[in-house]
């Protein structure tokens, strides 16, 4: 696996997410964008498949690459987007929306960079697998219920969506230019929490469950009992499954 090292932030690409209900073709310019694109594993340009990874609140791009590591294989390509101060949002992901702009919407910009960075690169969208920690779980999860798409996968950890009160109906009608009835097409789930997590309460996690459900996504859920706030062996045993089957091993 090759040594992280960081690209620009795509700051003047096209087509990322406003973060509303729908994708946009209008560029978020916020406080994460001009932040590195940190990158690992095997090189953008040789890679089968693509794993966007994004930290949570007080960690960096390359400490998540760091648990990248920990599941490579061959023929993955690592990129991690960097939050300003190493912070998406300012408030609790239960916070009502407005109250964690415009960070939230620029981190779900940042998310949208880096998968287009693995597209510009060959690696198609089905073929990329999109992880985040807590604050990053949050974010991911955001990301990939307002983009509905069929995505490589989607591993939450110890996260949930965002806002004080998740509306199935708030996702479902969504809309993108090539297709009026998006859903995520069967695209596998992986949402792992404790169910005394001081920051992630398990009915958000089960919230977030079924919204994906609705939007056609195979989700796995599975709750810790007395883990706390972080990360476990089932938890990378599961995601490591989810990236052997995207790389054909």
């Amino acid at each position: 696996m090759t040594a992280p090292t960081e690209r620009g932030s795509g700051g003047d690409g096209g087509g990322g997410s406003n973060g509303g209900n729908s994708a946009s073709n209008d560029r978020i310019d916020g406080p994460h964008q001009g932040q590195p694109l940190v990158t690992a594993g095997t090189e953008l340009e040789s890679a089968d498949a693509a794993m966007v990874l994004v930290h949570g609140r007080g960690a960096t791009a390359r400490s998540i690459i760091q648990m990248g590591s920990e599941v490579h294989r061959d023929g993955l390509a690592l990129l991690a987007p960097q939050a300003q101060r190493n912070e998406w949002y300012p408030n609790s992901f239960l916070a009502p929306v407005e109250s964690n702009e415009p960070g939230r919407t620029s981190g779900l910009q940042a998310i949208s960079d880096a998968i287009e960075a693995a597209n510009e690169a060959d690696v198609p969208t089905d073929r990329i697998l999109v992880l985040g920690f807590s604050q990053g779980a949050c974010l991911a999860s955001e990301y990939v219920a307002r983009n509905p798409q069929r995505y490589g996968g989607l591993a939450a950890l110890s996260g949930g969506l965002i806002g004080d009160e998740i509306e199935a109906a708030d996702y479902l009608d969504t809309e993108t230019d090539t297709n009026t009835d998006a859903t995520l097409d069967g695209t596998s789930a992986f949402l792992g929490c404790s169910d005394v997590d001081p920051h992630i309460p398990e009915e958000r996690v089960h919230e977030t469950a079924s919204v994906l459900e609705e939007l056609d996504a195979d989700v796995d859920t599975r709750i810790y009992e007395g883990m706390g706030h972080g990360v476990n062996e089932d938890e990378l045993e599961a995601v490591a499954s989810m990236i052997a089957t995207l790389v054909g091993e």
